[in-house]
Order: C-alpha cells, then sequence, then structure tokens
C-alpha cells in the first residue's frame, strides 16, 4: 500500500514529537507513483502555543511551499493517527487524493469516527481513505506517550 519508507519517515515524526513532548503524531505528503517524499511534519501544538500546529497542517503548508502550489492535487498524505474534524477540513481543502492512516482515533477522529468529514455532502472534495496501516505501533507510541502523562499527573 505505502512503501516502508514513507511509514518509516512518519513514525520517526512522531517519536520526534514524543520526544519534545508534543502527542505524538507524524505525517507525511509524498507522490503516490514515485513515493517521493514532498515533506513531513509534526505535532508542535505546544512549541508553536498554536492549537493549529498539528502534524497535518504543517505538512500541508510544508508540501504546498515546496511545490509553490495552492492545492496538491495528485498527491497522498500518510499520518500515523487518523485526523481530527479541523485536519480533515485541511486535507479536503487541500484537494489530496488520498490519505492513509495508522491508528483510529476512537475520541477525535474525523474520517471513521465522530463527524466523518468526508461522508458530509458538503464536503467537496473527497480522498481516498486507507486506514489501519502499522496500527498497533502507532497507537503503541500514542498509548506509551499518555500512560507516562498520567504516571507524571499522579506522582504530583
Amino acid at each position: 500500500m505505502i512503501p516502508q519508507h514513507v511509514f518509516d519517515v512518519a513514525y520517526e515524526q512522531a517519536r520526534q514529537a514524543f520526544m519534545a513532548d508534543e502527542v505524538p503524531v507524524g505525517a507525511v505528503v509524498f507522490h503516490p507513483e514515485t513515493f517521493e517524499i514532498i515533506a513531513c511534519a509534526h505535532n508542535l501544538t505546544r512549541t508553536q502555543q498554536d492549537p493549529t500546529a498539528h502534524a497535518e497542517i504543517l505538512v500541508i503548508q510544508k508540501a504546498c511551499r515546496t511545490l509553490n502550489v495552492k492545492r496538491l492535487d495528485g498527491y497522498a498524505l500518510f499520518v500515523t493517527l487518523e485526523p481530527c474534524v479541523m485536519c480533515a477540513g485541511a486535507i479536503s481543502w487541500a484537494h489530496l487524493d488520498t490519505v492513509y492512516y495508522g491508528a483510529s482515533d476512537s475520541k477525535t477522529g474525523a474520517i471513521e469516527q465522530g463527524a466523518k468529514v468526508f461522508n458530509q455532502t458538503q464536503t467537496h472534495h473527497k480522498p481516498i481513505v486507507y486506514k489501519g496501516i502499522e496500527q498497533t505501533k502507532c497507537a503503541e507510541l500514542l498509548t506509551t506517550f499518555f500512560q507516562s502523562k498520567r504516571q507524571k499527573m499522579r506522582l504530583k
């Protein structure tokens, strides 16, 4: 489905987020035929003190700047966690052709959970979606992160 190097870059981005005390989500925009990686990013909401600094938003911005385009027609996104409503909206506006994601998010996910953004008639551009890519590995990183947060809270 997606080559290992695309997953590896996104996962490494998620690990970098983890090390920076950010929710460990990594994202990659790539060309679906050549598998060339155009941009990668991870969550920076705490670092930038910006609630919109999700991995998906940042990688879309980087990819558009790199390609000098307004939209990402013909490109794909891999993200380690199911996108939220904000990110699903950005994916639609960016016209990404395909979205691959790792772990599902029962609390804030908006593709297969909750709002199901791409199922809404108001959503003009609807990418093809593939879920569960390396789901266990992606979910374990998130679980470890939140368990360590809860442990630190208990120690206070």
